[in-house]
């Protein structure tokens, strides 16, 4: 095989000899796959094949697992300006909370007032 000089070469020429490469590397990297996936099936006789290659692949459980579902939970603090806007008290402080204690006010001034057992009960359904 002779020696190219790729300093010598055109910029039509080098991008042809590229071409030419990604095509010859693309085809021979489909044989090795083909050549070790039949290796693979020999070595596991006994199994069945596509239980062999789904080893080799993550599954669907391991790339999104289900969260677990905790209980809702109750408003512990309201916006007096805007009662909709509620905060459990768990997580990050909302945005109105925040300037609201940097305005000087108390975290308690937000409590919301406690509800009866049987209030919370419709309050979750």
């Amino acid at each position: 095989m002779s020696k190219l000089d790729f300093e010598a070469m055109s910029l039509d020429e080098l991008w042809t000899l590229h071409e030419q490469l990604s095509s010859i590397l693309a085809d021979r990297i489909v044989i090795e796959k083909r050549e070790l996936e039949h290796r693979l099936v020999q070595l596991n006789r006994g199994k069945n094949t596509e239980a062999v290659v789904s080893e080799l692949k993550p599954s669907e459980g391991d790339r999104a697992r289900q969260r677990r579902k905790y209980p809702r939970v109750l408003p512990k603090y309201q916006n007096p300006s805007t009662p909709t806007e509620t905060w459990s008290g768990r997580g990050k402080q909302p945005r109105w909370l925040v300037s609201a204690l940097k305005a000087g006010s108390s975290i308690e001034d937000f409590r919301i007032t406690a509800f009866t057992n049987n209030e919370k009960n419709q309050a979750r359904r």
